[in-house]
């Protein structure tokens, strides 16, 4: 005897689309012009922070940095979809989520130029710091998520991976458990097609990354990750269900149109008309014709915006640039509680004048 044991499928959302025509039937009631403004706000913002922050890389003011070009979406989607007592658990690219949450601007320049206070997340983001080992913040999250679960908080969890993550075994790990145990968890697979210079189709002979958590027993969506509506919908649907002890993966279909980081070179690896034929889907250009279709936007505010936001990031660095590293952070924020032998170093430290300024 033959039977089907097993079929399943993943659904591809989109509400906005190239053109920048709207699916009534899909976008969502709070979804008015004033928030589709604010959205294309904060992408614009992000988008100038990151060409500020690569400029200033090449000047040697900052460390080496991962740009987020042509991934506001993604970001912004899911931070705005996000209540302020969700945790999300990022990566080392999700910079737009940060700045939605409320991080100061300096804060960011100044772990940017390496420090360990510019890791130092306010309280009152609902955060982790940024990571930088591929997919090992995923069972950061599941943990995180557990514990909402146990304690019955009523939050969860977003985390972000990569395209790339997604072949770890911290990522598959991460998954099992979730499935298993019925966690408030939502991963968002940032699928930008490139792993430094491994292509999507180097990655996965899955047609979908989303369908990776099948096997786990995890609901699963696939989105337009340059579309903002879409992606926020996505999550906010996602994250509705995860309330519920439904964990869900959302693929977000997007596109890193710059450098993996700035010491990578893209051209080395890819095709120019690869990246024009994604530049033509890219998240501001649909989102400006909508606005504009509907009155909302015009040139006047995208330069009065452009305008704000410079003075803002200029503030910002300036105080970046002003700010003087405390040694004695190095020994702070990195357990709950100071172990013994760190107490020693530090008095160690403190004898011998190393505090002295």
């Amino acid at each position: 005897m033959i039977k089907k044991a097993f079929e399943g499928s993943v659904d591809y959302i989109q509400v906005l689309d190239e053109q920048g025509s709207v699916d009534l039937e899909l976008i969502p009631k709070e979804i008015t012009d004033e928030k589709i403004v604010e959205m294309y706000k904060q992408m614009l913002f992000a988008r100038m922070v990151d060409a500020k922050a690569v400029n200033l890389q090449r000047q040697g003011r900052i460390a080496t940095y991962a740009p987020l070009y042509g991934e506001e979406a993604v970001q912004i989607g899911s931070a705005m979809a996000m209540s302020d007592k969700d945790f999300f658990v990022p990566n080392f690219r999700q910079h737009a989520v940060f700045f939605n949450k409320g991080l100061p601007l300096e804060t960011f320049f100044i772990y940017a130029k390496g420090y360990e206070e510019g890791m130092i997340v306010p309280k009152e983001i609902k955060a982790f710091p940024w990571i930088v080992p591929v997919s090992t913040q995923i069972p950061h999250a599941v943990g995180i998520a557990f514990a909402q679960k146990y304690k019955a908080t009523g939050s969860a969890v977003v985390t972000y991976v990569g395209d790339g993550g997604t072949s770890e075994g911290n990522f598959y790990e991460g998954l099992n458990f979730a499935g298993v145990f019925k966690i408030p968890l939502v991963v968002i697979i940032e699928n930008n097609q490139w792993a430094i210079s491994v292509p999507r189709s180097y990655q996965s002979a899955a047609q979908t990354l989303a369908q990776k958590g099948i096997a786990a027993g995890i609901k699963c969506i696939q989105v337009d990750g340059n579309d903002v509506i879409g992606v926020y919908k996505a999550v906010k649907d996602a994250l509705e269900s995860a309330r519920g002890n439904v964990p869900v993966i959302v693929e977000a279909v997007t596109y890193r149109l710059g450098m993996h980081t700035t010491s990578d070179d893209p051209s080395k690896y890819r095709e120019k008309a690869e990246e024009d034929a994604w530049k033509a889907k890219e998240p501001f250009i649909r989102l400006n014709k909508y606005l504009r279709a509907r009155d909302a936007w015009d040139d006047a505010k995208q330069a009065q915006a452009e305008q704000e936001f410079s003075a803002i990031i200029d503030q910002a660095i300036a105080k970046a640039e002003a700010f003087k590293p405390d040694p004695k952070s190095m020994f702070e924020h990195v357990y709950s509680f100071m172990p013994d032998v760190l107490e020693q170093q530090e008095a160690e430290l403190e004898s011998n004048n190393f505090f002295v300024d």
